[in-house]
């Protein structure tokens, strides 16, 4: 059976020269004993399914997280040089304080490339000439002309309070962008603020914004005898002009993560309804 045949394009983005695609596989077929099919059909009725981001190249370069590539098929050369000594430095001490990886390795070519499979959902954002500040960890691979660095929080608040460390990642130019997001599409908000409003978030579930969004952390109240008796203690704030995205029930889903099992009353004489 053909891959076309197990797997739906849910999405996809060109850079004119790349087209990134996110594969779904329709169903899970390969279980080998009744603990891992019990695991498979509880996952079916949840609509839990497994998801691998597909890039098509034509002579053209991509970025990716390190360790990200599953596998390829066409002619590639790979290049994850980090610019000597002087490089490594700034690399390692950028990876270091924004929790990524230390290199970010490129794949040039014509073919496809598969990166990892998972449970968990891709965000594609097209960048036209624009830099965006995104949280730890959700980078996964861009178009070879973006410029991936190190991006400095702008006060002490966010550095200190905000959740994310003195440094996030900070991607900039034109091409495509793929973010690796524990909630779907669907679930993100997104926000455009005009320069006027502030917008404040009670937690560190915004997971990206434009460079122009400035960001601060503020107490709830005007004391802070006021925000500890208010229970909210201090919000992440946006302020400016750009966009602020928001996975609003990321929480959700970690805490039902912890310890759930499945209930085994429609089990009958170990057979599945």
């Amino acid at each position: 059976m053909d891959l076309k045949d197990k797997i739906t394009v849910i999405e996809s983005l060109s850079d004119g020269e790349s087209t990134f695609e996110v594969l779904e596989f329709n169903n899970l077929d390969g279980a080998t004993d009744p603990s891992m099919a019990m695991a498979i059909y509880f996952a079916k009725q949840a609509g839990l399914k497994s998801r691998i981001v597909r890039i098509k190249m034509n002579n053209s370069s991509i970025k990716t997280e390190a360790g990200a590539l599953y596998y390829s098929k066409g002619q590639f050369t790979s290049d994850a040089k980090i610019g000597g000594v002087g490089g490594f430095f700034k690399k390692g001490i950028s990876g270091a304080l924004t929790s990524e990886s230390l290199v970010k390795p490129s794949y040039k070519g014509t073919g496809e490339i598969y990166l990892e499979p998972s449970f968990k959902h891709y965000f594609m954002i097209q960048l036209n000439n624009e830099s965006i500040v995104v949280d730890k960890g959700v980078f996964y691979c861009c178009s070879n002309s973006l410029e991936l660095k190190a991006f400095s929080q702008k006060n002490v608040s966010s550095a200190v309070l905000g959740g994310d460390g003195i440094f996030q990642l900070q991607i900039s130019g034109t091409g495509v962008l793929v973010l690796e997001l524990p909630i779907p599409k669907n679930e993100i908000v997104e926000y455009e603020l005009d320069g006027t409003e502030e917008l404040k978030v009670d937690g560190d579930f915004s997971f990206a914004r434009t460079e122009t969004v400035n960001f601060s952390v503020t107490k709830s109240q005007k004391s802070l005898f006021k925000s500890a008796m208010s229970g909210e203690g201090f919000l992440n704030t946006y302020t400016g002009t750009g966009k602020v995205w928001l996975a609003p029930t990321s929480s959700i889903y970690k805490d039902l993560s912890f310890g759930f099992m499945p209930d085994n009353s429609n089990m009958n004489n170990g057979e599945l309804d």
